[in-house]
């Protein structure tokens, strides 16, 4: 049956986005605790970009390396399977970082072995069972504004990659994938870091964590846009080089009726 079911192309070609889809959405979430520079990774000078009245550079989350992977991914089933099949998708993979971090709650509150908490100590790190805790357990409300914004965004995505495609019809794939990316990536910046770094440790932080003010919060949504503007440009031609590979795997006829399926759902 399982093999039955794998040779069926269309079949097949949706449990590989799937794959990649969530497999991206659940390590952008993990990853994303991090903030990270920019301009020093590449060896590059400060930007000293004048936002809002102040200097910044640009310092974002670790987390913006993947998510243009993830709605790029969302453009290709959307286009292929639809509504449906992006909700579907969204959902489950929604389900699974829930899922994973539980774990990890679970995970940082086992009892260390005595050797692994001094086992990096000559590495720099004096407790690893603290660092694994600080990584694994990010706060709840980073969780939760991470996936208010992953939700929220999708199905922007989605509404906004349609509503291009009933303009434009199968013309300038370009416009409503890199159109409908720009639109929802704006959203995302901002509502996850507004929610985790701004409103939430206003209404709980117990440990009295340095709490972002708004002029920190709105200069790194932008700082983080601009980045995700950029990269969806120049993923531009990625998008077009999926889709040939997908149209030559499930062949002209095969992938237009699955094209016109989507749209009527």
């Amino acid at each position: 049956m399982i093999i039955n079911i794998l040779k069926d192309k269309p079949t097949k070609l949706f449990v590989i986005l799937s794959g990649i889809f969530v497999a991206n959405a659940l390590i952008a979430e993990i990853i994303g605790v991090k903030i990270f520079s920019l301009e020093a990774t590449l060896g590059l000078a400060p930007t000293n970009l004048k936002i809002f009245g102040d200097v910044y550079n640009f310092s974002m989350t670790a987390g913006v390396l993947l998510w243009p992977v993830v709605f790029i991914m969302t453009d290709i089933i959307n286009e292929y399977y639809g509504m449906k099949g992006v909700r579907f998708l969204s959902m489950m993979a929604a389900f699974l970082i829930v899922f994973a971090f539980l774990i990890f709650f679970w995970a940082i509150r086992l009892t260390p072995a005595d050797f692994f908490v001094s086992s990096k100590v000559n590495s720099g790190v004096p407790d690893m069972d603290k660092a694994y805790q600080q990584i694994l357990g990010q706060s709840s409300l980073i969780i939760i504004g991470s996936l208010t914004a992953f939700l929220v965004g999708q199905l922007v995505d989605v509404f906004a990659f349609h509503r291009i495609k009933k303009v434009t019809g199968e013309k300038k794939i370009w416009l409503r994938a890199t159109g409908s990316t720009l639109i929802s990536q704006l959203i995302d910046s901002f509502v996850v870091l507004f929610i985790a770094f701004y409103l939430g440790p206003r209404i709980y932080n117990p440990n009295g964590d340095f709490v972002w003010p708004l002029s920190l919060v709105l200069s790194v949504c932008v700082i983080n846009y601009i980045y995700k503007f950029a990269v969806a440009i120049l993923l531009t031609p990625v998008i077009y080089w999926i889709h040939g590979i997908i149209e030559r795997y499930l062949g002209h006829n095969k992938a237009a009726e699955m094209k016109q399926m989507a749209m009527n759902n």
